[in-house]
């Protein structure tokens, strides 16, 4: 009888050892079920929340983008009656080919344009000075078209463009191209002007500047959504 106890501690043992192996595994899994699911839930709440950021920003952009749709179709409109006018800005045919002819958006270029161009300017000084009953003597500038930066920008202002003149002709003349500048499409501001002689034969010389001004940069941005 006494050599039959060992065995049973024996078997007493190994069952004990194979219960706790046993629950060291359950506990181990359990364990690794549970980071795991902390884990995936937190990166699934993460997940989450960008998708709504997204979702966000999607229905924001959407909207401002029917905003633009909508101002597009109004500002066209607006454009068309500005155009579409029986007669112009200046009481001139929107059709014509005269120095007070051309549609509105025509007239509204040539009064600012968007390019430093001074071969331009001296051919339409020359237009409004042949009509006037005087004789040129001489246009001349400067052309700083190269070194002018004619590209768009965000906030563009007006820049100056600097000319002088020189004409011979009657009073009568002279006081005509004063008005003629004056009434000008494109802004001319006379800065000196000087007159010789009698008032059969009076030479003007005149120092004036006008004005361009840049396109506006159209900025299209992208943002990334974190």
């Amino acid at each position: 009888m006494a050599s039959k106890e060992p065995k049973k501690t024996s078997a007493k043992h190994s069952l004990i050892d194979k219960a706790n192996a046993t629950v060291v595994g359950v506990t181990s899994a359990a364990v690794f079920v549970v980071i795991f699911s902390l884990v995936a839930c937190h990166t699934l709440l993460n997940q989450f929340t960008y998708q709504n950021r997204i979702i966000k920003a999607s229905k924001t952009t959407l909207r401002v983008l029917k905003d633009d749709i909508n101002a597009v179709g109004e500002l066209e409109d607006a454009y068309q009656a500005f155009v579409n006018q029986p007669q112009n800005a200046l009481g001139g045919d929107p059709s014509g080919t005269a120095a007070q002819d051309g549609d509105n958006a025509k007239i509204t270029l040539d009064a600012l344009p968007s390019q430093y161009d001074f071969p331009a300017l001296a051919t339409s000084l020359q237009n409004i000075l042949n009509g006037q009953g005087v004789q040129i003597q001489a246009i001349s500038g400067t052309d700083n078209e190269v070194s002018q930066d004619t590209g768009a920008v965000n906030n563009p202002t007006p820049i100056a463009i600097p000319f002088q003149i020189s004409v011979t002709g009657k009073y009568d003349a002279i006081q005509n191209v004063i008005s003629a500048f004056d009434h000008s499409i494109r802004p001319i501001q006379i800065q000196t002007m000087t007159l010789t002689g009698d008032q059969n034969n009076l030479t003007l010389t005149l120092t004036a500047q006008t004005f361009y001004q840049p396109a506006k940069a159209l900025n299209i941005s992208t943002k990334v959504v974190k």
